[in-house]
């Protein structure tokens, strides 16, 4: 079809009569070869040309912008199939441009409207969601252990920007299984249920051993009102369980003693009836004990086997990356998943090599370091992670953050260590080449391996761990020494932390929070032993865990897609990296790598970094006292001693802001926050 056929039919679609009568115009003088083989953006230039001819710069916009959509998108002998994706949704998005700009027919209004009619009938027939009574249920306090990967979650704690959180997809289980009743169920507020989280992991990072404490409902009957007689039971002298206390939502307390019948004793009392009617009949003592055993009334509730099974509910609902694990249903009246908490667990896991070695052969001689580019030396991250262990100031290993106005940072380390992660399964053989591989390094392991940096302490300063694992990357390449580390932690000689940037978010784990028994437990001593009796997802019925549709199976569909995904780009690296034969190589000359240095970060390459500058000669970050100190002027107080003197400073800068203040105010410093 020619360029003025077209031109007129795009002249008596145009809406805008200028338009139209400037296409006829430039259909009347176009030539044979502006054929619609042309490119878009040729036909854009074309149709602008014409603006020395036409001074309304918007207007002929509006046409080169017309032709180029219409015969960018026109059907070419109508065949769709043959469509990029590209073209095929610029063509929706004309058409629906199109409609947008065409006002509706009298039929499209009247069916649009019938449609509404509808849709209206249908919802005032639909039965009104029934709403669960909190009134009529006990709830309990319990701790819930999660896993989750967090690589695509925004963190655990809520927020209102971003990508979901955790604790956003937690609420939603909950108050869609009815384990608690808001008020408002829009409103994400875990507060009036005594909630507590042991950690605030960050975006990107994932959690093995995350603890919340909460109070939900409860299976266990609910006390009862005034005037009801309570169910009359014999006990025996060997009933010896518990009294478990649970709380109304009125807030009662309902303390219920597990009871046991004396079957003996009723036994026996039948059998005394029965021989009384016929002595010596044997056939008629044994028919009354049988009906004794089969009169025994319900047991009392019991607080594990009768309970809302709480895992198994919540894991139907939770998204297939998030999962609670375990529970806990005894616990002290005033635990804490945040302050009963004495020992926090992290790992950090990498690769060695850590990013794709080069040959030896293509290092330029000039940029020789001291370790060979993509591979790590373990034994001084090892020296420079045991420096992490004991009482220290973590001042330079961490982010300050002005508004929780912090000002201590000693923090104790009970271990740090790198470990060797065993039975990984991912070997590469081509990495065992003498020319990839350092010189000094054996021949009989396999790789790569699998390590991770592994921190025990009693709390986290925000982004500790990921500062530490950094500077220990670069005792590994070989850029700093593992004495960097005590240089840093001498904050009389070093106040301010050097710029040095912090490790990937994504390799972190906190793999374990541990709660030990508070009465001997004693401020600075490692913990051994766990207070808490956790109630593990299949203890309390193995189908939940190896059921087809048991949290095993779910997570083997985890496990294996990711694994298939491993053993597929694996293969291919190494048929990639072993095929070519670079005896062969065409070119002239001595070819060389560049010379910068690649940094490792924790991601999955190497940075380039250029001329590395080492740690302590680099520029330095204002100290805490001048970040608290800047953060309290903006807040209108002479300095941060001033402001923190006022000990509800952070509830009076609340109420400043509901009266038109619209800077947002940190809440409190949270021991597990990494």
């Amino acid at each position: 079809m020619s360029s003025p056929i077209l031109l007129r039919q795009f002249a008596q679609r145009s809406v805008n009569a200028t338009v139209s009568g400037e296409l006829r115009q430039l259909a009347a003088h176009s030539t044979s070869k502006f054929r619609f083989h042309l490119a878009p953006q040729q036909l854009q230039h074309r149709c602008a040309s014409s603006r020395a001819s036409h001074g309304n710069r918007a207007r002929n916009e509006e046409l080169a912008a017309l032709v180029t959509m219409d015969i960018a998108t026109t059907p070419r002998d109508g065949d769709y199939k043959r469509w990029t994706k590209e073209a095929l949704v610029s063509r929706v998005k004309w058409l629906e441009d199109q409609l947008k700009r065409r006002p509706p027919s009298a039929e499209e209004a009247a069916a649009a409207e019938e449609l509404v009619v509808e849709k209206a009938k249908k919802l005032a027939k639909k039965k009104p969601k029934k709403k669960i009574d909190p009134s009529k249920y006990s709830t309990r306090l319990v701790a819930l252990k999660l896993a989750y990967l967090g690589k695509n979650y925004n963190g655990f704690e809520y927020q209102t920007t971003g990508n979901p959180t955790i604790e956003e997809e937690l609420w939603k289980a909950m108050v869609k299984s009815c384990l608690i009743s808001p008020e408002n169920p829009e409103e994400v507020n875990f507060t009036p249920f005594e909630y507590y989280k042991c950690g605030r992991t960050d975006r990107g990072v994932s959690a093995f051993g995350q603890v919340i404490s909460i109070r939900l409902r409860s299976s266990q009957p609910p006390p009862r009102k005034e005037g009801e007689e309570a169910p009359t039971a014999v006990a025996t002298e060997d009933a010896s369980v518990d009294a478990l206390s649970t709380k109304t939502a009125n807030g009662t307390t309902n303390n219920l003693a597990a009871e046991e019948v004396a079957m003996v004793e009723v036994a026996e009392s039948v059998v005394e009836a029965a021989a009384a009617q016929g002595a010596g009949n044997a056939k008629r003592k044994r028919d009354a004990v049988a009906k004794a055993k089969s009169s025994k009334p319900k047991p009392a509730w019991d607080p594990i086997a009768d309970e809302i099974a709480y895992c198994k509910v919540l894991n139907r609902i939770l998204p297939p990356d998030i999962r609670v694990i375990a529970w806990a249903p005894t616990l002290s009246p005033d635990f804490s998943a945040r302050f009963s908490c004495r020992e926090r667990q992290y790992r950090y896991y990498f690769t060695q090599p850590c990013f794709a070695p080069q040959p030896t052969h293509l290092e330029s001689p000039r940029g020789a370091s001291a370790m060979k580019d993509g591979w790590l030396d373990i034994e001084a991250m090892r020296k420079a992670a045991k420096m992490y262990e004991g009482l220290h100031d973590f001042r330079n290993f961490c982010k300050v953050d002005p508004g929780k106005q912090i000002t201590n940072f000693w923090r104790r380390v009970f271990e740090a260590d790198i470990v060797e992660v065993e039975d990984v399964g991912s070997a590469l053989p081509y990495l065992n080449r003498p020319d990839l591989k350092p010189a000094n390094f054996p021949d009989g392991p396999v790789y790569p391996k699998v390590y991770y940096f592994h921190v025990r302490a009693s709390a986290f300063l925000w982004h500790q761990i990921r500062h530490m694992v950094s500077i220990i990357f670069s005792v590994g390449q070989g850029l700093e020494p593992p004495s960097l580390v005590s240089d840093l932690l001498d904050v009389n000689k070093n106040p301010r932390r050097p710029g040095y940037v912090l490790a990937d978010d994504v390799p972190l784990v906190l793999w374990d929070c541990v709660f030990p028994n508070l009465d001997e437990w004693k401020d600075g001593q490692t913990v051994n032993e766990e207070s808490i009796d956790w109630i593990w997802l299949g203890e309390d019925n193995p189908l939940y865990l190896h059921a087809p549709s048991g949290l095993v199976d779910h997570m083997w569909e985890n496990w294996r897609e990711k694994k298939i995904d491993e053993l597929l780009a694996g293969q291919l690296l190494q048929y990639i990296a072993t095929k070519p034969d670079l005896s062969k190589r065409r070119e002239r000359g001595e070819i060389f790598l560049p010379t910068g240095q690649r940094v490792f970060e924790g991601g999955n390459r190497g940075n380039p970094a250029g001329r590395y500058t080492p740690v302590m000669k680099r520029i330095l970050m204002q100290s805490v006292e001048e970040v608290n100190n800047k953060w309290a002027e903006k807040k209108g107080f002479a300095s941060s001693e001033e402001m923190t003197a006022n000990r509800q400073w952070r509830g009076a800068l609340r109420e400043a802001a509901k009266l038109g203040n619209t800077t947002i105010v940190t809440e409190e410093v949270d021991p597990g926050n990494e």
